[in-house]
């Protein structure tokens, strides 16, 4: 809202401050979020407008936990949100999909398109992790739009094989039942191994295939449009390896940056007992979202 937006602009013209929960910025701080948010809209509108084929937004500050007027963990201005209503507002598409696959739950995307059939948001994220009291699988959407939310908490621990599972068995179906006209990702790096705000297991290998899986379904969905825009990942070593594998399956560039984790990851990763686990919590999971 107007009231919202001019009272961030006032405190950022007046030198910075706090207007919600871990948000604090500088003076210019309006200026940055509107730059981050536009560069998103940006990455949307030259997709949906065949300028690109498919786009990654490097924006910062993130978004996915800001809501309508309410800022929270570092998110000033939700930027994919901002994207998908200018785009809807241009006429450039109607029916939309959000896969979050940040570490964190994105409980603003999921709070602004809460109530809305023509906007699927899907959010797989560690439970419990932020926000500490949303992210639950009966989350599922308001009164005119039940089943266009899907929260899939995923337990501490989880790593490439377990994600893999989550896309394959929740994610791409629905996906396919919703059949968007593009799909926007909330690209968190958060779930690498070597985070400091997560406790999973990726690796930029897991990030690079579920980007190949989501590419795919759009490729059969909606015309290979898809627009990935940047949100957590705090691991200043392991953050370029993540997403220079996804721009690299992105762009079909020869161009390579091998992780030099990749073989202590590996060998980290979950045991065939706790992956056996996770399927079944994910398998529990698909039930109660209907798959």
């Amino acid at each position: 809202p107007e009231s919202y937006l001019a009272a961030f602009r006032a405190l950022s013209d007046a030198g910075g401050g706090d207007l919600g929960l871990r948000t604090p910025f500088g003076k210019g701080g309006y200026h940055i979020a509107a730059l981050s948010a536009g560069l998103a809209t940006a990455a949307l509108r030259a997709v949906l407008t065949g300028e690109a084929s498919n786009a990654y937004a490097l924006s910062r500050p993130p978004g996915h936990h800001c809501t309508t007027d309410f800022p929270n963990g570092f998110c000033l201005l939700n930027n994919i949100a901002v994207a998908i209503r200018a785009a809807q507002a241009e006429g450039l598409a109607r029916r939309v999909a959000v896969v979050d696959w940040d570490v964190h739950h994105g409980n603003g995307t999921e709070a602004i398109f809460w109530d809305d059939p023509e906007v699927l948001t899907i959010s797989l994220h560690q439970e419990h992790n932020y926000p500490l009291d949303t992210g639950g699988v009966e989350a599922q959407g308001g009164p005119n739009a039940p089943g266009a939310n899907l929260n899939l908490p995923l337990p501490p621990g989880c790593g490439h094989q377990a994600y893999l599972h989550a896309m394959e068995r929740v994610v791409l179906p629905a996906l396919h039942r919703f059949r968007p006209e593009v799909i926007v990702v909330a690209c968190g790096f958060d779930a690498s191994a070597v985070d400091p705000l997560g406790r999973m297991l990726c690796t930029a290998e897991t990030f690079r295939l579920m980007t190949r899986q989501l590419m795919q379904a759009a490729a059969a969905l909606c015309a290979g449009r898809l627009v990935l825009v940047h949100e957590g990942g705090y691991s200043e070593v392991h953050v370029p390896f993540c997403g220079h594998a996804v721009l690299e399956e992105l762009s079909g560039a020869p161009v390579s940056a091998p992780d030099p984790l990749a073989p202590t990851l590996e060998k980290r990763q979950p045991d065939a007992r706790f992956d056996a686990f996770a399927r079944d919590w994910i398998e529990a999971a698909a039930r109660a979202l209907g798959f």
